[in-house]
C-alpha cells in the first residue's frame, strides 16, 4: 500500500484522482468549519448560537457521504465485474473513535486474514467504509438534527455523537483515498472510461439511508444518550 500511495500515475488517471479528492476535501472542509463553528458556540456557553449553528451540518454531511459512499461503491462494482485487483490493508481500529466503528475495523483486520485471495480482500474493505459511512452520516444527521430543534436536555451525549462521528468519517475520507489511489495504480488504462461511466451512474444514484445495523440514537428520547 505504502508503494501505491507513492506511485506515479499517468496524467490521464492523476487529473481523475485529483479531481475526486478535490471536490470530497472541499465538502469535507465545509463540514468541518461549521461543525467547529457549532462545537466552538457549545464550549463557550452560547448554547442558542450552538443549536442555529447545526442546523446546516446534515446537509454537509450527506453533501460529503453521499459522493464519497458512490465513490466506494463505484470501485466495488468495477473491481467485481473486471477483475482488477489492487492492494488493500486492513483497517487499523486505532485510527477511529467510536466504539462501533472500532469494532468493524478489528473485523475488517481479523477478516483480511482468513480471505484468501487480494481481490476478496479489497471487496471486503471496500464493503467495510461503505458501510461505515453510512452509519456515521446516519448518526451524525440524527444526533445534529436533533440539537438543531433546540434547547436538549443532556446536550453533551449530542455533541459527542457528532465529534466522533464526524473524526471517523474524516478517517474513512483518508482511507478511501488510499484505496482510490491504489486501484488506479492496478488498473489498466484502458478501463478508465469504463471507470467513469460506472462512477457517473453511482452518483446519479440516491440508495436508501436506511442500513441494516441498529440505530444509535433515538428520534425524541435524546436525553437519555448521556448516561448510555
Amino acid at each position: 500500500m505504502r508503494d501505491d500511495w507513492c506511485a506515479w500515475l499517468p496524467d490521464e488517471k492523476e487529473q481523475v484522482y485529483d479531481s475526486l479528492r478535490q471536490h470530497l476535501e472541499a465538502s469535507y472542509t465545509m463540514l468541518s468549519v461549521s461543525l467547529n463553528e457549532a462545537l466552538e458556540y457549545y464550549r463557550c456557553g452560547q448554547l442558542a448560537k450552538s443549536y442555529r449553528a447545526a442546523c446546516v451540518t446534515p446537509a454537509l454531511c450527506r453533501r460529503l457521504s453521499d459522493p464519497l459512499t458512490a465513490l466506494l461503491r463505484s470501485l466495488s462494482e468495477h473491481a467485481k465485474h473486471y477483475g482488477t485487483v489492487p492492494n488493500a490493508a486492513p483497517l487499523d481500529p486505532a485510527n477511529f473513535q467510536g466504539i462501533r466503528t472500532q469494532r468493524a475495523a478489528r473485523m475488517s483486520a481479523l477478516l483480511s486474514r482468513v480471505l484468501l485471495s487480494q481481490r476478496a480482500q479489497f471487496l471486503h474493505k471496500l464493503s467495510t467504509l461503505h458501510e461505515i459511512v453510512v452509519d456515521l452520516d446516519r448518526d451524525f444527521s440524527d444526533a445534529a438534527a436533533e440539537l438543531a430543534l433546540g434547547p436538549v436536555e443532556c446536550p453533551d451525549g449530542l455533541w459527542a455523537v457528532v465529534d466522533s462521528s464526524h473524526f471517523d468519517l474524516n478517517t474513512c475520507l483518508r482511507e478511501s483515498f488510499v484505496v482510490f489511489k491504489s486501484f488506479l495504480v492496478a488498473l489498466p488504462d484502458h478501463q478508465l472510461s469504463c471507470f467513469g461511466r460506472t462512477h457517473r451512474a453511482q452518483l446519479r444514484c440516491r440508495p436508501l439511508r436506511e442500513g441494516s445495523r441498529p440505530r444509535l440514537l433515538r428520534p425524541r428520547r435524546m436525553a437519555q444518550i448521556a448516561g448510555e
